[in-house]
């Protein structure tokens, strides 16, 4: 698909205006400082765009707030007693040093377990641990899938996890291929069940227009708490490049 990127300032707000190949123009603030974005039709002029982002103002600078006044995490540190999570709850890493294969394990309700070679670097003691992280959510999908794909009346041809820096899902309606962002092994494990029913709801509707919010009101009642509990979650260190 031919992009084309161009950025203006409407009341000190800088945005980014990507125009696609596109039927409908999208905008949206992204983390962690409240970047502005607009996907435009080719078709669309910069003064329509213009007038689309000064006609949501508000909501932008509601949106940029609220990243603004979001928790962070510091950089990860990988030592004894630094607080990391695990589906919702916040556990105490505790690193073992042995000769023998890395692995993670949790201990209780309060404690993980890091268990690494002798001298290994920060860098080497995360990759254990994300990669425990990502075994952990490819355990926990499958199941909801299961559960879901038949109530919707859908089938994915595939999915898998990656780490995403804007959105905790996406699908592709056109090959039926999803993908779910690393970090949702961090969270509650009934926001990972809303995003697998939200990505799954792409392949009846592309858009989150009124039918897709109608579908997820029918499936997920309570998906607005969900997606408010998503968005209160503290965001992670990331060096984030736009």
């Amino acid at each position: 698909m031919n992009t084309e990127i161009h950025h203006f300032t409407i009341s000190g707000i800088k945005v980014e205006v990507v125009r696609k190949d596109i039927k409908n123009l999208h905008l949206g603030v992204y983390p962690p400082a409240g970047r502005v974005r607009v996907a435009a039709p080719l078709v669309v002029s910069d003064e329509a765009v213009r007038l689309a982002v000064i006609d949501k103002l508000g909501w932008i600078r509601r949106q940029k707030a609220r990243f603004a006044e979001q928790p962070r995490q510091s950089q990860r540190e990988m030592v004894n007693g630094e607080s990391h999570y695990f589906l919702g709850r916040r556990y105490r890493l505790r690193v073992h040093e042995q000769a023998a294969p890395a692995r993670v394990t949790l201990r209780g309700v309060a404690s993980l377990d890091l268990f690494v070679r002798p001298g290994a670097s920060v860098e080497q003691r995360e990759a254990v641990l994300l990669r425990w992280h990502r075994e952990q959510l490819k355990a926990l999908i499958p199941p909801l899938l299961d559960k879901w794909q038949p109530v919707l009346g859908v089938a994915v041809a595939d999915w898998g996890v990656k780490k995403m820096k804007t959105r905790w899902g996406s699908c592709n309606p056109a090959s039926r291929r999803v993908w779910f962002n690393l970090e949702l092994a961090k969270k509650p494990v009934q926001c990972l069940e809303y995003i697998v029913v939200h990505e799954l709801l792409h392949l009846l509707e592309r858009r989150h227009n009124e039918r897709f919010a109608a579908l997820m009101e029918v499936h997920v009642p309570q998906w607005r708490q969900y997606r408010a509990t998503l968005n209160r979650a503290p965001l992670g260190h990331q060096e984030w490049d736009y």
